[in-house]
């Protein structure tokens, strides 16, 4: 990682140019990962006094009158009828059920927003307009004039406030289901939400906020077992196998891409592998790179998807694993011995 002291490079935030800043890396570069002491930035979020710049995930906007049942045929969630400043978490299925795109929706009564996994908006509007056939609507990738503001609250967007997306993670949907648990989820108090703004507002709209870098943010994720894209999936992923059911799956709404595999684990099966949350050994200094295989007794069982150091919990992580990895084994990871929690358990 570097510094962000200077002028930052050509499509980096401005607010690299905070003191202490420090860009990220892979697909959180351009944005501060932290801004000189991740662990206090997580605490303001806990307490609701920081907010993260997010202006790295991509925006895309779709209008038209068909908007919402266009998108309502080619996705896993229940959009038609949806009321104006109602959030919800979509995907994006291959014709065999894995996982593509995950949509963080909101539509303000003209236009539906969505935010997107950096650097994915345009194989995203890519494959939308082949899609699009003579239905009334009109696909955008307005990345270039919006930014991503991630705030520590728990509320829907106001009337005449911008487009804002609340997280509903991890409470369940009107007709979904829970892989992992429902009472007691590590989840349930995490309070999150990202906000669209006009990208040449950013730096005046956080010019007198507290700002936490996604160092921290991400830590709260993990520890509230929210599967990220891109982190605890890969090609092979189906949504059963990350719990991802309880949020962004309608499991009774019309014909999607996907859905025949959708239906059919949840009704016959049971899914090949399971998302476990790990505490890892914190007497080192080094944490594994994600991506890092996952061992039991020399035996790769799994893949780490996110790690991060947590300020209570200590060195946490979220892995993807064969589902008959035995629950109560401990697994090491580059070295480092990790217990795991389950978190699919069916």
């Amino acid at each position: 990682m570097t510094a962000g002291a200077g002028a930052p490079g050509r499509g980096a935030s401005p607010l690299l140019e905070r003191p202490g800043a420090v860009s990220g890396e892979r697909e959180d570069a351009g944005v501060a990962a932290h801004y000189g002491d991740p662990m206090r930035e997580q605490r303001l979020l806990v307490e609701g006094l920081a907010a993260v710049d997010l202006s790295h995930r991509g925006v895309v906007t779709v209008t038209g009158p068909d908007r919402l049942s266009w998108l309502h045929s080619l996705t896993t969630q229940q959009l038609t009828g949806l009321p104006p400043r109602t959030s919800v978490e979509d995907l994006v299925l291959s014709p065999t059920g894995h996982v593509e795109h995950a949509l963080h929706l909101v539509d303000d009564g003209e236009t539906a927003w969505v935010t997107v996994e950096p650097g994915t908006a345009p194989a995203l509007v890519a494959w939308l307009h082949r899609m699009q056939f003579l239905l009334r609507v009109e696909v955008t990738d307005v990345t270039e004039a919006y930014a991503v503001v991630g705030e520590p609250v728990d509320a829907e967007g106001a009337e005449g406030e911008p487009p804002t997306w609340r997280d509903p993670w991890p409470h369940l949907g009107p007709d979904s289901a829970a892989y992992g648990p429902v009472e007691g989820h590590p989840g349930a108090d995490r309070r999150w939400r990202e906000v669209v703004v006009p990208r040449a507002e950013l730096a005046d709209r956080l010019a007198d906020r507290s700002l936490a870098g996604t160092w921290a943010a991400e830590a709260l994720r993990i520890a509230a077992w929210r599967p990220r894209l891109g982190h605890e999936t890969d090609h092979r992923t189906i949504v059963h196998e990350v719990d991802w059911l309880r949020t962004a799956v309608h499991l009774h709404k019309g014909c999607y891409r996907g859905q025949e595999t959708v239906a059919r684990v949840h009704n016959l099966g049971r899914p090949p592998r399971r998302l476990a949350f790990l505490h890892l050994d914190g007497s080192g200094h080094v944490l594994p790179e994600r991506d890092a295989p996952v061992e039991l007794d020399g035996r790769v069982v799994g893949r780490l998807g996110s790690v991060a150091r947590h300020h209570e919990e200590g060195p946490i992580g979220l892995a993807v694993l064969k589902r008959s990895t035995p629950v109560e084994a401990d697994l090491t990871i580059c070295g480092i011995v990790a217990a795991q929690t389950e978190i699919v358990a069916r």
